[in-house]
């Protein structure tokens, strides 16, 4: 007779590392996973903690001061976040943010025959669904985006390119981004958009922040 194997569910503990005397950073499994943390953290307001940053697979929890390390990690270990927290779709199917895109992009047709949808089917796609942003890196504004359809799905190019131009809408991975600034990249470029990334004016510079939803319009 067979047994049955559960799979192990990681303690909270076994999932939190000092970073430094500083901080902590809270290792996850996935991109779902990081957004319910950093939803729950943001809600808790622990004591001692001055910034929570969300990336692709980690929550690093700054800390005011070595002496919050080890209280705020014991507060951890008694936290168990809601995996499903903020990945609901809007019910209304209301974004947050909606970005117009042109969509005229150099690797337009080769995100086409890589996912087998034509031109006109890679931007259905793109515009069809709405992305959550899942945590920002690389460059000050640019955002990684989640949870679009999954048909888009697409490798990075095999040679980046020197210079991208801002506002370049890309795909690599399960992700989409927009480039807030002329750089070096390798995603697959399929369109444009005049919307401003990084704005320092603004009150919050960054036009996309972690746990917003965010709709793509073909202008």
């Amino acid at each position: 007779m067979s047994t049955v194997v559960e799979p192990r569910i990681p303690k909270v503990t076994d999932m939190v590392r000092d970073y430094g005397d500083c901080a902590l950073l809270i290792e996850c499994a996935d991109t779902t996973e990081v957004l319910a943390w950093a939803e729950l953290l943001h809600r808790a307001e622990l004591p001692g903690v001055v910034d929570i940053v969300a990336g692709a697979r980690t929550v690093l929890i700054k800390l005011a001061g070595p002496r919050y390390q080890a209280p705020t990690r014991q507060r951890l270990a008694r936290q168990l976040p809601d995996r499903h927290a903020g990945s609901h779709r809007p019910s209304d199917g209301r974004a947050d943010v909606v970005i117009d895109v042109v969509y005229d992009g150099a690797d337009l047709v080769e995100v086409g025959h890589l996912t087998g949808l034509d031109p006109v089917g890679v931007i259905a796609a793109h515009t069809g669904t709405l992305w959550r942003v899942g945590f920002g890196g690389f460059a000050p504004g640019f955002a990684y985006l989640v949870d679009g359809d999954p048909r888009l799905q697409v490798p990075r190019r095999a040679e980046p390119r020197t210079a991208v131009p801002a506002g370049a809408v890309a795909l690599a991975g399960e992700f989409s981004a927009i480039y807030p600034r002329r750089s070096p990249g390798g995603w697959q470029l399929i369109g444009h958009t005049d919307a401003a990334m990084w704005d320092i004016d603004r009150p919050e510079p960054a036009l996309l922040t972690p746990g917003m939803w965010v709709q793509f319009r073909a202008v």
